[in-house]
C-alpha cells in the first residue's frame, strides 16, 4: 500500500473516482499526474491503483501507459474532462504547463 505523498495521491484519486477510474480516463489521469510527479512516481501510483482495483489491470500496464503518455498525448478535451472531474478535489493545476 502506498504511503506518504504517493499514498495521498492515491487517496485523492480514490475520492475522485470511488468506483474506479473509467478506462477512457486512464490516460488523461496519468497525463495530469505527470505534470506534478516524476515518471517513476506515476508508475508507482498506477501500480497502487491497479492493486486496489481502482484501475483496470489491462489499462494499468505501467510501462505501456507511460509510453502512451509520452508518445501519444491525450486529446485536450479528454484532459479537460478529467480535470473538471477532479477539480473539486483540489487538483492544483488548471490545465497549464
Amino acid at each position: 500500500m502506498a504511503v506518504g505523498f504517493l499514498g495521498k495521491v492515491v487517496d485523492w484519486l480514490r475520492e475522485g473516482y470511488p468506483t474506479g477510474i473509467p478506462a477512457k480516463d486512464t490516460i488523461p489521469v496519468l497525463a495530469l499526474l505527470r505534470r506534478r510527479l516524476t515518471p517513476q512516481e506515476v508508475a508507482e501510483v498506477a501500480a497502487e491503483l491497479r492493486a486496489q482495483g481502482l484501475m483496470e489491470p489491462d489499462r494499468a500496464d505501467v510501462g505501456s501507459e507511460i509510453t502512451k503518455i509520452t508518445d501519444e498525448l491525450p486529446h485536450p478535451e479528454d484532459l479537460q474532462r478529467v480535470f473538471d472531474h477532479l477539480a473539486f478535489r483540489g487538483f492544483p493545476d488548471h490545465g497549464t504547463d
